[in-house]
């Protein structure tokens, strides 16, 4: 089951997330930008996003308990973003990873592009990857 985070998740959602304050990550469950998946009533993962320049849906996390990588939960959960994104007409999304993270296989495996790179200083580089969801016309 996938639904959109709620307050009751924040305990959870901030003792596995150190990428976000805590008050940023309650901004972001109020805000409905945070999806959790459970199978059988058990936490599993998330995934939250933001609005890129304001008007573009970029992940910023997509995090699985370890026990359930590699076993399709990933693809279920970005797609079920992808479609979500799409209802709300959203012609495509962005995420990043690094260089030197496995997630970039993924991210490309499940329809994403290089569009692009950042580099900070003494991090390896940041690609940025893009899914279209509609056709351009």
């Amino acid at each position: 089951m996938i639904r959109y985070a709620d307050i009751n998740d924040f305990n959870i959602l901030n003792s596995y997330d150190k990428h976000i304050n805590a008050q940023e990550l309650k901004n972001a469950i109020h805000q409905n930008r945070i999806y959790v998946m459970h199978i059988e009533n058990k936490f599993i993962g998330w995934l939250r996003y933001n609005l890129f320049w304001d008007n573009m849906p970029f992940l910023n996390v997509l995090y699985l308990l370890e026990d359930y990588r590699g076993k399709g939960y990933g693809t279920v959960l970005i797609d079920f973003w992808e479609r979500k994104m799409s209802e709300k007409n959203y012609g495509a999304v962005l995420t990043s990873t690094l260089s030197n993270e496995q997630a970039q296989f993924f991210y490309r495996k499940n329809g994403y592009v290089d569009c692009g790179s950042l580099l900070l200083p003494g991090e390896p580089l940041e690609i940025i990857m893009l899914k279209q969801l509609k056709e351009e016309s």
